[in-house]
């Protein structure tokens, strides 16, 4: 039988900042993103005007050729039915290389739109074989999120941000701050490690959580540079000392707690067997990316994960604060009033964890899950919509974790997505 998950038995729980514990108002900030890179090609690299305007529409796509959907014969003719090259190097370690790019999270989804949207302007005047925009677009992040963007007001991003943080930014509910005291009064060591730099985790910190927030965590890690945190060596990642936001000397290890830059999993978890005074503490860490934040935990240092998966809010609408089976003090309950989360159904490709493949001709359509749907429950313990799920929960709550030997529908909580349910049992899936 699979052995339960608890956060009693956890010594250590850690948190990614950014869609984590930092909860962003997406369809503002998705727009943000998007013209802090279009406006650097337009002024900058001479692209086309037309990348400035955006229609609603134009957020939801598939596999395409630019915005414009690829028919299944199209996509049988360019493609053919052999397996993507990079695929199984790709599904194997969840990670990027020069000949590719994984968006997979809320900050990279508008740069997949830039980028289809460059092909159409490309297209427009030229029908292109290959294309050579990618260096631009690199240019761009490096513009708006270089490390001394924030303090330079430089690019469009941060300036933006900053002047009106409560236009992007979701107040932390009391809910998560009253969570987060329990867990260091019940000698949970907390953990924040992000890879935003220091001044902008410090503005996103002291707008959601207030001006004495670092007082909620044990250790503070920023400019983390996720996911070599955890599979880089500690000679390649060292620990920085920081002074004014500002990167000091490096640390040969880390000998106590305290705010710092970069670093590396393998010196924190030996600062972890001290504070602990435990030989092999055990460590769960929350985050929102599986290339960043779920798979290499996992993978790379053996925590436990745990995924917070915006797309499981669609399913909020159905979730009772109450039940007769259930009383309230063993639920998670949600706070105040939430608008529909972007993205969590396309009407252009359908559902985030089941995908219906169209036969050619008169072949009947087969479901399958995804390949996302996939990753979850290959590497995460467990998946929630967000903190406020789990945080009216007793700490010794026993959740069901995701394991090949339960259901693929067993990590989810507080219920499985729909569309891994029939008729209130799980899909049977090809």
């Amino acid at each position: 039988m699979t052995r339960p998950f608890s956060l009693a038995e956890c010594d250590a729980l850690g948190f990614d900042l950014d869609h984590t514990l930092c909860r962003y108002n997406s369809p503002e900030t998705a727009r943000l993103i998007y013209d802090s890179f279009a406006r650097y090609l337009v002024t900058e690299k001479g692209y086309d005007k037309e990348l400035l305007t955006v229609t609603p529409e134009s957020w939801d796509f598939w596999a395409s050729h630019g915005t414009k959907s690829m028919t299944p014969e199209e996509i049988l003719e360019i493609y053919g039915r052999r397996e993507w090259k990079h695929f199984k190097t790709f599904s194997g370690m969840v990670s990027r290389s020069a000949k590719y790019y994984c968006y997979d999270n809320y900050f990279d989804l508008p740069g997949a739109l830039l980028c289809a949207r460059i092909v159409d302007c490309l297209d427009k005047h030229d029908r292109q074989t290959k294309y050579n925009f990618w260096k631009d677009v690199i240019a761009a992040i490096q513009h708006n999120y270089k490390t001394s963007a924030f303090k330079e007001n430089c690019g469009t991003y941060f300036p933006e941000v900053k002047n009106d943080p409560a236009k992007y930014l979701q107040s932390c509910p009391e809910s998560v701050k009253k969570w987060l005291r329990q867990l260091k009064n019940a000698g949970k060591v907390l953990l924040l490690i992000t890879s935003s730099h220091s001044d902008y985790c410090r503005l996103l910190c002291e707008h959601i959580l207030g001006n004495d927030f670092a007082g909620l965590f044990d250790i503070v890690i920023t400019n983390a540079l996720k996911p070599g945190f955890f599979s880089q060596m500690p000679k390649q990642r060292p620990f920085q000392t920081l002074e004014n936001d500002e990167e000091q000397e490096a640390l040969p290890s880390l000998d106590k707690p305290g705010w710092y830059s970069q670093g590396n999993a393998t010196h924190l978890y030996e600062l972890l067997k001290k504070m602990t005074g435990k030989p092999e503490p055990k460590v769960v860490y929350f985050g929102d990316s599986m290339h960043s934040d779920i798979f290499p935990a996992r993978h790379y240092s053996n925590w436990e994960t745990v995924f917070i998966l915006e797309e499981l809010r669609g399913d909020e609408v159905m979730i009772p604060v109450e039940t007769e089976s259930e009383p309230l003090e063993k639920k998670g309950k949600y706070e105040g009033h939430h608008p529909k989360a972007p993205y969590s159904v396309s009407k252009q490709w359908g559902s985030f964890f089941v995908d219906s493949i169209s036969g050619l001709e008169s072949a009947e359509e087969t479901l399958t899950n995804t390949w996302s749907c996939k990753c979850i429950s290959a590497y995460s313990t467990i998946a929630i919509p967000r903190l406020e799920a789990i945080a009216d929960l007793p700490l010794d709550y026993r959740f069901t974790r995701f394991s090949s030997s339960s259901l693929e529908t067993a990590g989810y909580y507080p219920k499985p997505p729909r569309a891994l349910l029939s008729n209130g049992e799980p899909v049977t899936t090809k």
